[in-house]
């Protein structure tokens, strides 16, 4: 017991530091805090430089709410919760390996940080992209988790920080099912994160941004705002009831499984989902939805 609650102490302690010095500047490429806020200015410009839907309000529906859920998701949960239960749940799984006497490492397929800097960029990307594409169709699968993925889908006008507009239960489920691929093909050092992490935040919010873009022949690879759209479309098929474009930062895994659903221009569709006109509308009565709901 000590051992975790020391884990957790340390946690808090760790991010409460790494927190500070990078409001502060002390950190250099693995700032998020700056980087986030960086990547943001652009895409937001962009969408004012090139707007998809003219007459969408530069402060559009909902904005100030989602820039609080941007910093609150991407810094503040992870001082709360996410740290502390990460690297608890993790000492907990070596612990009941241990049982048995084997060890994570047993099941590494190879080590990663012999490979190539550019090779091991790409498995990590890969990797991570397509355990985050299957976790997202199980958020649209199974209502118990529908429930806490409405928070995202509750947004009625699309601009770039809608993208981290999520419940706190949603990186818990993320990170559980990334954590043993990610085990067994070795470790990756800080850069490597930092790298794959701010190219993702970059396409993320531009898949939300308010931008008439798909990359051209590279929409088939990347996610992009006309795909993307249709993700959070209100009315679907009944054959796709259960969501559509399902990609993070790839599209390649909506082609591949028959999952990808671009019927026509999507600039004026409506957004959300059954009966949302009843979803909570501020932070607090959104956290507790699906913990409430009967």
């Amino acid at each position: 017991m000590d051992t975790y609650l020391d884990i957790i102490k340390n946690s808090y302690n760790g991010y409460w530091n790494y927190l500070q010095k990078s409001v502060l500047m002390e950190l250099n490429w693995e700032n998020y805090f700056y980087g986030l806020i960086l990547i943001s200015l652009v895409v937001w410009s962009l969408e004012m430089l090139f707007p998809w839907r003219k007459n969408q309000a530069v402060f559009r529906k909902d904005f100030w709410l989602d820039t609080f859920y941007m910093f609150f998701n991407f810094f503040l949960l992870n001082l709360i919760i996410l740290i502390a239960l990460s690297n608890s749940a993790a000492q907990l799984f070596n612990d009941v390996l241990s049982i048995f006497n084997i060890s994570i490492s047993d099941f590494q397929l190879f080590e990663i940080n012999d490979f190539p800097f550019w090779a091991r960029i790409l498995v990590f990307f890969i990797v991570v992209d397509f355990v985050q594409w299957c976790t997202h169709r199980l958020l649209h699968q199974f209502e118990f988790l529908w429930n806490f993925h409405k928070v995202h889908h509750s947004v009625k006008e699309m601009g770039f920080a809608a993208h981290l507009r999520y419940h706190w239960m949603e990186p818990v489920v993320y990170s559980s099912l990334k954590y043993i691929p990610l085990a067994i093909i070795g470790g990756f050092n800080a850069q490597d994160v930092a790298l794959v992490h701010f190219f993702n935040i970059t396409i993320g919010h531009l898949n939300h941004a308010n931008i008439n873009w798909d990359y051209g022949f590279l929409k088939y690879i990347l996610n992009n705002p006309r795909m993307h759209i249709w993700h959070h479309a209100k009315e679907l098929p009944k054959e796709r009831r259960n969501g559509v474009n399902f990609g993070i930062t790839l599209s390649i895994w909506d082609y591949i499984f028959k999952t990808n659903y671009i019927p026509y221009n999507g600039r004026d569709i409506e957004l959300g989902f059954d009966d949302d006109e009843n979803f909570p509308k501020d932070f607090m009565h959104q956290e507790m939805y699906p913990l409430v709901k009967k």
